[in-house]
């Protein structure tokens, strides 16, 4: 049995290099030629079309925050930092930006493939992470709605299993989710509360009143 190989073809990927013309563009855009990718150059700014592309290829040496269209950290795609000087500052940008992979510069006539493969595979595993924190994040703010409902409904004097038992026929009855019913017990407490308060402002003597 041939065992898939877990390697993606690139082939007709479009790649953006935005770096000033120079030998090291050139070779880029060599070993990209020649692996198969769609090249697009740009410098000093970026186009908008950079937003659709699979892979960005940027000069940590001369990069600038302004020539991103996404705050730092939240590019669309992956990124390959290319890097030639040491220099803190420039080091610091560079991971401010979490580039996915690098390149040294001056480059040769090999690296980019291997900078593709390892730029994707390190975006896919930062996607996947952030969405696995949105959804515990949702899983956290669902969980704190249904115990604002449950606490809601233990207000009026029954105990929170009770009142847990009734958010779920609640539930039932609206043919809804424990989540989507807490939701709505919420927001009529909600509209209670503010009904209250317009009273109580309301009622001869109060603060709002004895003003007038």
């Amino acid at each position: 049995m041939r065992r898939r190989s877990r390697i993606p073809n690139l082939g007709g990927r479009r790649a953006v290099v935005l770096h000033r013309p120079h030998q090291t563009a050139t070779a880029i855009a060599r070993q990209l030629g020649v692996i198969g990718l769609d090249i697009e150059e740009c410098w000093p700014g970026l186009p908008a079309s950079v937003l659709g592309a699979d892979f960005l290829f940027f000069d940590a040496d001369l990069g600038f925050d302004a020539q991103f269209p996404w705050a730092p950290g939240e590019a669309p795609m992956p990124l390959v930092a290319l890097i030639g000087s040491e220099a803190p500052g420039r080091i610091e940008w560079a991971l401010s930006h979490r580039a996915d992979a690098q390149l040294l510069k001056p480059v040769g006539n090999a690296g980019v493939y291997s900078a593709l493969l390892i730029a994707g595979q390190g975006f896919e595993a930062r996607q996947a992470l952030a969405r696995e924190i949105s959804a515990l994040r949702e899983r956290i703010g669902e969980r704190q709605t249904v115990v604002r409902a449950v606490m809601a409904l233990s207000a009026n004097g029954v105990g929170e299993e009770r009142a847990y038992a009734q958010l779920r026929a609640l539930a039932t009855g609206w043919q809804a989710t424990i989540e989507d019913a807490a939701r709505r017990v919420n927001a009529m407490r909600e509209d209670d509360d503010a009904r209250a308060v317009v009273h109580a402002r309301s009622r001869p003597g109060s603060v709002s009143g004895a003003g007038q």
